[in-house]
């Protein structure tokens, strides 16, 4: 029972990153009917926020340290943060340690700031092509998006690591009746299924109760008729898609902890993600969110060992073949809508 537990908080948190990731990708698709395979590249934009911000907040200056010395008697020169000569040690060391949690305020003025030059700059010309020539447009602009994170960055890993607070693990069979140290869980991989329920609930409320969001909605229901009534609806959609940016950039800044940056991250998130927009059914936004939560547990179980044994190499398709399995009985996927890309 206790591995079933862990599987099942194994696969919420990369089910969280799916849903995420799937639920921009949705509200594009949904608002401006655009295949965008840039979403991945948002992701790892967001991600080398919470990098850039650690990088800033470490700018260091030189000084000589007179109760420090050498072998040979002579003072050391050490670095000191900015950050620390500014606030002083003990509160610069914690912005330092906090650099990912503080990188959502840096991350959601850039994602959205992204996504508005994205959709203004590009996407908009694309509104009426094929959805063959936006995919083709949309991967061109991940691979730019990827060689310059390469080029600036680095092709290694970039270790982000969680607050000191939150590295780690705890008991948490402790907290359900188990015995002590049956189920071993990290702390940031909780924070992170808690933060991605919080912000799928923040969107899901923002599009429910305000009358943006309201008017969103009826966009994406009839887009004719909402513009004949005097709404300029291609704002909102511009601000739908810096929204749906940052969505996919506060994953990504979040994530880093677990999983360093890499430039390729975006596209090792890209298909899977797209898979789970087809599993949950085009356009529909609560189909995303279950199909990411669903398909991720479906794969933890997978990468169990005994099941390995009995199916090798079940773990790498196993997303795959619950997609042909869903399409083949429900074409539309799990809460697909009507119409939806059947043109």
């Amino acid at each position: 029972m206790d591995a079933i537990i862990l599987q099942v908080l194994n696969g919420l948190d990369k089910g969280s990153a799916y849903a995420l990731i799937a639920l921009g990708l949705t509200l594009i698709f949904g608002t401006l009917g655009v295949v965008n395979f840039a979403h991945g590249a948002i992701f790892m934009l967001g991600a080398f926020c919470a990098v850039t911000l650690q990088r800033i907040l470490s700018l260091s200056y030189t000084v000589i340290d007179e109760t420090q010395k050498d072998f040979l008697g002579n003072p050391l020169k050490v670095d000191v943060p900015y950050v620390e000569s500014w606030f002083g040690p003990e509160a610069g060391q914690a912005i330092i340690d906090w650099s990912v949690p503080l990188s959502i305020l840096f991350a959601i003025p850039v994602m959205l700031f992204i996504g508005y030059v994205m959709e203004r700059g590009l996407i908009k010309h694309f509104y009426k092509r094929p959805h063959a020539d936006q995919i083709l447009v949309t991967f061109g602009l991940a691979i730019v998006l990827q060689e310059l994170i390469k080029y600036f960055f680095g092709a290694n890993p970039i270790p982000t690591p969680a607050p000191d607070a939150f590295r780690g693990s705890f008991d948490f069979g402790v907290l359900i009746g188990f015995a002590e140290n049956a189920i071993i869980y990290p702390y940031w991989r909780m924070i992170y299924f808690a933060f991605a329920l919080v912000l799928i609930a923040g969107v899901f409320g923002f599009l429910q109760f305000t009358t943006f969001g309201m008017v969103v909605r009826a966009g994406m229901a009839d887009r004719e008729t909402v513009g004949l009534l005097g709404i300029n609806i291609d704002r909102k959609f511009t601000i739908m898609f810096g929204i749906a940016a940052a969505v996919a950039g506060l994953a990504g800044v979040m994530y880093t902890p677990i999983n360093s940056p890499n430039y390729h991250m975006g596209m090792d998130f890209l298909v899977l993600s797209f898979v789970v927009v087809v599993v949950g059914g085009m356009g529909s936004l609560p189909g995303a969110v279950l199909a990411g939560f669903m398909l991720g547990i479906l794969e933890a179980f997978a990468s169990m060992n005994w099941i390995k044994d009995i199916i090798p190499g079940i773990d790498q398709i196993i997303i795959y073949l619950i997609a042909i399995v869903i399409l083949l009985t429900r074409p539309r996927g799990l809460m697909g809508r009507r119409g939806v890309m059947e043109e």
